[in-house]
């Protein structure tokens, strides 16, 4: 896995959480929660970014949320699941594509260590 630095940083937030609450609550709690330690840790975000999908030219809003848009550059998709999905993965990277994002995280607090619930893509 390759990690920008804000990546980096984006994850120990999201390990403070871990820490703090550990596995078995629902997304929204960990949506929350992190938005809560990235105002702390001062990275700007939007939590429930609306993504709209832009349709023959015309910007068409189809009710798509990013979990998280960190600081207009990486897009956090938050799951409280038993295992990662491929529909999970492709749901993100659909995002990257939408967003023009380069970057994004899918991160799973539903494991016991969270860096076995941790990807990083890249478009």
């Amino acid at each position: 896995m390759e990690f920008t630095e804000l990546s980096k940083r984006v994850i120990g937030c999201a390990i403070e959480v871990h820490k703090e609450l550990g596995p078995g609550l629902l997304e929204a709690t960990y949506e929350r929660c992190l938005a809560r330690e990235l105002q702390l840790n001062e990275i700007s975000y939007s939590v429930q970014h609306p993504l709209p999908v832009v349709y023959k030219g015309v910007e068409i809003d189809c009710g798509y949320r990013v979990d998280l848009l960190i600081e207009n550059s990486l897009i956090v998709e938050l799951k409280s699941v038993k295992a990662i999905q491929a529909v999970h993965e492709a749901q993100l990277i659909t995002y990257l594509r939408l967003s023009g994002i380069d970057q994004g995280l899918l991160i799973n607090f539903n494991v016991l260590r969270l860096k076995d619930g941790l990807k990083s893509f890249h478009r």
